[in-house]
C-alpha cells in the first residue's frame, strides 16, 4: 500500500514593529497561537529590547533598523508602535510590498491617513487597523441581529469604555504624539458606533480633565446622528477606577446589551437580548479578539473572507475624532 503524504501549506510569515507591552503580551502570543502563522522578524528602536523579546519568544531575526527589518522575509507586518511612528512605518512597509495591520488610531491626522491609504493602494498591499472590538463573536452576533431586524430600527446606541490610567511618560499622555482618552479609547467607541449604526453624518462632543490634570484629555463624551436614522452616544476615559464597559443597542422592537467586552483578557463577555413581549435571553463567550483580527486578515489576503476592517475605517474614524476635537474646542472658546 502506498503511503500518502499530506502536503502542508507554508506558514504565513509575520513581522512585528514596536515591542511595547501590547505587542509582547497580546499581539505576539496571538500570532504564535495560530497554527498556520509564524513570526520571523521583530523591530524595536531599542536593540536591547528587540534582542530581549526575540529571546523570550525564540524569534531568530531582530532589528533596530526599520529598513533592514523590512528587507527580512515576511508577508505582513503588525505595526504596534507608538502613534507618532505609524505614518512613516506604514508607508515604508507598503513600498517594501508588505501587507499591514496598523494599531489604532491609524495616524496622527486624517491627511496622513489619506496618504498612507494611497501608498498602500499604489503598491497593491492590504491595510487594516487594530479595531479588535469588532472581532468578538458576541459583537458579530449583535451585528447579525441588527441586520436581520430582530430589534427593529436602532433608535439609540450607547457605548462606554474606560479604565484607570494615571499620567506617565507614555505617548498616550503626549499631545503632539496623538495622546488622550479620545484617541486611545474613544477611537474604539467610534468604531463600534459605526459598526452597529452605520455611517455618521454629524458628531459633537466634549473633552475634559476630570481627574488627571495633564496636557491631554482624561475624559471624552460625544453624541452623533447616523445617516440611516437614530443616534449614538459614547464616553471614554483614563480616569475611572472601576468602569462599567458596556454597549447598549436600543431598537424599536428590543434591546441588545454587551458587557465586559474589554474586561480582563479572555474573560467571558455577556450578550443580553430583550425583545418586546419575549423573555430575556443571555449568552456568554470568551474570545481572543486580536487573534480573530489576524485570522480575518490572513484569510482576506487569500480571498477566503472579506476584510472586516480596512484603512478607510481608520481614515473615517480620524475625521470623526477631528470633528469632536473641533466641537470641543469651540465650546471652550464660547
Amino acid at each position: 500500500m502506498k503511503t500518502i503524504k499530506k502536503v502542508l501549506e507554508p506558514k504565513f510569515k509575520w513581522g512585528i514593529a514596536g515591542l511595547g507591552n501590547f505587542a509582547v503580551h497580546s499581539v505576539i502570543p496571538a500570532i504564535k497561537g495560530i497554527r498556520r502563522a509564524k513570526i520571523t522578524a521583530i523591530f524595536s528602536h531599542s536593540f536591547e529590547r528587540a534582542k530581549e523579546v526575540a529571546g523570550l519568544f525564540s524569534i531568530k531575526e531582530y532589528y533596530d533598523d526599520f529598513e533592514k527589518f523590512l528587507s527580512s522575509d515576511f508577508d505582513a507586518v503588525y505595526i504596534a508602535s507608538a502613534n507618532q511612528y505609524h505614518y512613516e512605518q506604514v508607508i515604508l512597509a507598503a513600498r517594501a510590498g508588505k501587507h499591514i495591520i496598523c494599531e489604532k488610531p491609524l495616524a496622527l491626522n486624517s491627511q496622513q491617513a489619506e496618504e498612507m491609504i494611497k501608498v498602500c493602494e499604489e503598491n497593491n498591499v492590504k491595510l487594516s487597523v487594530g479595531y479588535v472590538q469588532r472581532f468578538h463573536p458576541l459583537t458579530r452576533k449583535a451585528k447579525e441581529m441588527i441586520d436581520a431586524g430582530l430589534i427593529g430600527q436602532p433608535v439609540i446606541i450607547n457605548v462606554s469604555q474606560s479604565f484607570d490610567y494615571p499620567p506617565n511618560q507614555n505617548f498616550r499622555y503626549q499631545k503632539e504624539n496623538g495622546g488622550g482618552a479620545l484617541r486611545d479609547v474613544g477611537t474604539h467607541c467610534i468604531d463600534l458606533l459605526r459598526f452597529f449604526g452605520g455611517e455618521i453624518e454629524y458628531v459633537e462632543g466634549y473633552l475634559d480633565n476630570v481627574i488627571y490634570k495633564s496636557e491631554v484629555d482624561d475624559f471624552v463624551t460625544a453624541t452623533c446622528k447616523f445617516k440611516d436614522g437614530g443616534y449614538g452616544n459614547f464616553y471614554a476615559s483614563f480616569c475611572i477606577g472601576k468602569p462599567i464597559n458596556r454597549i447598549e443597542i436600543v431598537g424599536y422592537k428590543g434591546t441588545i446589551i454587551i458587557e465586559n467586552l474589554i474586561g480582563r483578557r479572555f474573560d467571558y463577555a455577556k450578550l443580553t437580548i430583550q425583545k418586546v413581549d419575549e423573555t430575556k435571553k443571555a449568552f456568554r463567550m470568551k474570545a481572543n479578539k486580536i487573534q480573530n483580527l489576524i485570522k480575518n486578515f490572513q484569510r482576506a489576503l487569500f480571498g477566503d473572507e472579506q476584510l472586516l476592517v480596512s484603512g478607510y475605517d481608520g481614515l473615517i474614524n480620524l475625521k470623526l475624532i477631528e470633528e469632536i476635537e473641533r466641537s470641543a474646542a469651540q465650546k471652550r472658546i464660547s
